[in-house]
């Protein structure tokens, strides 16, 4: 199992965020595995939420902006299987060690988790202007 924590941890790449001697450990976690993560994930993301959006938000890409800001946040929040595929696409990339503190802590880390995949689709909400898959 080294081999492959090693891997992953060299994937991700390095911290994202700042860490300092007060941060707490779901903070560290957040910017040392789950920023790295997201990023890297990030093409993923972007094509699963056309996808959900094709198969159950026909009129997406004919609302505003402001609706479609609201129906990404609506569907991570509220839609339970997509948020777990999601879960699943940063989870799979944790290392044994990552997944055990992740598992003591998914409360939290569930939440700063889906906030930061919200924040980072509606940030790209330019990409979901013209239906494309």
């Amino acid at each position: 199992m080294d081999k492959r924590d090693n891997f992953l941890k060299e994937f991700r790449g390095a911290t994202i965020g700042s860490i300092s001697s007060h941060s707490s450990t779901e903070e560290m976690f957040q910017n040392e595995v789950l920023r790295p993560i997201l990023k890297l994930q990030n093409d993923l993301f972007v094509a699963s939420f056309k996808n959900y959006s094709a198969k159950y938000k026909s009129d997406f890409y004919s609302q505003t902006t402001e609706k479609k800001l609201a129906s990404i946040e609506n569907a991570i929040q509220k839609d339970i299987k997509y948020r777990n595929a999601l879960k699943g696409m940063v989870i799979g990339l944790f290392t044994a060690e990552e997944y055990v503190f992740y598992i003591n802590n998914s409360s939290n880390l569930n939440k700063r988790m889906m906030n930061m995949l919200i924040e980072r689709l509606k940030s790209q909400v330019q990409l979901f202007e013209v239906e494309t898959l």
